[in-house]
C-alpha cells in the first residue's frame, strides 16, 4: 500500500533563532534520512497552504489573524512565554504544515494512498483554539481531523499522541466531541503541566508516565489502556501526533524510549487501523529536539508505516 510524504521547503524557513530547540536542523535531518535508498518506495508530495476555512474548523478567526499579523518583516517575535517564536517565513511554514495534513487526509480518503507522513514544522499539538503555545502556531493534526469529519464524512476519527509532552491543544479542541477519540501518552509534571493532562473521561484518554521510565512501561500503558480503547472506538481514520522527544537521547524529555519502541507503537496503531479504518493512517511530526536521534526514530516510524497492512 502506497505511503506518501508531504513536506514543503517553506517549513525550513521558519527561523526560531540560534539555540532554539525547534530548529530547521530537525526537519533537515528527517528529510535527509527519508531520502535514502531504503525509502525509495515513498512517494513525495508538496504540501499546499491550508485555507482559512480549513483552519477555522478548529481555530478562532481572531487567532488566525493574530498569528498572521504577528509575522515580522525582519527579525523574530516571541508570541508567548513558552518561546513560541515567529520570523518572516513562519506564516508560510505554518500554513504549509497544516495544509500538509489536510492534503494527506484527501489522499488517504480517496484511496490514492493508504498511509501518509507529514514531515513539517512548526509542530501543532499545543496550539489551542485561541492561542499559540509551546512552539506551535496552528494545530496541524486537529485541522486534518476536522477536515476528515467535515469534508469527507468520516464518522469517527482517532488521534494518538505519543510526544513526551501532553497534546493540550488537541484535547482542548476535541473535548466533548464524541466523534473524535484523543489519547495521549506523555511525561508527567512537565510542560504544559496543566490539570487537563491528567484528566480522563468521555472521548479523552491521558496516560502520564514518570520521568525515567522507558519502553517497558510505555508499551504496558499502550497495551493495557490506549490500544484497547482505540479498538473499542473503532475509528474510520487514524491520526498520529508523532513526537519523538520521548527518545532516550532527547535533551528536553525525560523518558527513555528507543527507536524500536516507536516502530512497535506504530505497528500496533496500524493494526487497529487495518481492522477498522481500511488501513488509513495519517501521521504528522510533532516534537523531537536532537536531530540525529529524531531522524533515526522518525525513520523507524516511517519504516513501520510502509510495512504495515
Amino acid at each position: 500500500m502506497t505511503t506518501l510524504v508531504f513536506t514543503h521547503p517553506a517549513c525550513l524557513q521558519h527561523d526560531t533563532g540560534y539555540s532554539h530547540p525547534e530548529s530547521p536542523a530537525r526537519l533537515s535531518a528527517v528529510l535527509e534520512t527519508l531520502r535514502r535508498p531504503e525509502f525509495s518506495a515513498l512517494q513525495w508530495r508538496e504540501a499546499p497552504r491550508a485555507e482559512t476555512a480549513q483552519l477555522t474548523r478548529v481555530h478562532d478567526i481572531g487567532h488566525i489573524q493574530k498569528i498572521m499579523d504577528a509575522i515580522p518583516e525582519t527579525g523574530r517575535v516571541d508570541l508567548d512565554l513558552s518561546n513560541t517564536v515567529v520570523s518572516p517565513g513562519s506564516g508560510e511554514a505554518a500554513l504549509r504544515a497544516a495544509g500538509a495534513v489536510v492534503a494527506a487526509v484527501d489522499a488517504v480518503a480517496s484511496g490514492k494512498a493508504g498511509k501518509a507522513f507529514c514531515a513539517v514544522r512548526p509542530p501543532g499539538h499545543h496550539a489551542e483554539p485561541d492561542r499559540p503555545m509551546g512552539f506551535c502556531l496552528f494545530n496541524n493534526v486537529a485541522v486534518g481531523a476536522a477536515h476528515a469529519l467535515d469534508a469527507h464524512g468520516f464518522g469517527r476519527v482517532a488521534v494518538v499522541d505519543f510526544d513526551v509532552h501532553h497534546g493540550n491543544g488537541t484535547q482542548a479542541i476535541f473535548t466533548g466531541r464524541p466523534e473524535v477519540f484523543f489519547a495521549s501518552t506523555h511525561q508527567a509534571f512537565i510542560f504544559p503541566n496543566t490539570p487537563a493532562q491528567r484528566e480522563c473521561g468521555g472521548n479523552i484518554l491521558n496516560v502520564a508516565l514518570a520521568r525515567g521510565l522507558g519502553g517497558v512501561e510505555f508499551r504496558r500503558a499502550m497495551r493495557e489502556k490506549v490500544l484497547p480503547a482505540l479498538d473499542r472506538f473503532q475509528p474510520n481514520l487514524m491520526f498520529i501526533s508523532a513526537g519523538f522527544d520521548a527518545h532516550i537521547a532527547d535533551p528536553i524529555g525525560g523518558l527513555r524510549l528507543d527507536n524500536e519502541d516507536f516502530a512497535w507503537v506504530t505497528r500496533e496503531i496500524a493494526k487497529i487501523a487495518a481492522r477498522h479504518a481500511a488501513g488509513r493512517v495519517v501521521s504528522t511530526l510533532e516534537g523531537g529536539y536532537q536531530p540525529t536521534a529524531l531522524a533515526a526514530a522518525c525513520a523507524a516510524h516511517v519504516r513501520a508505516l510502509m510495512s504495515a497492512p
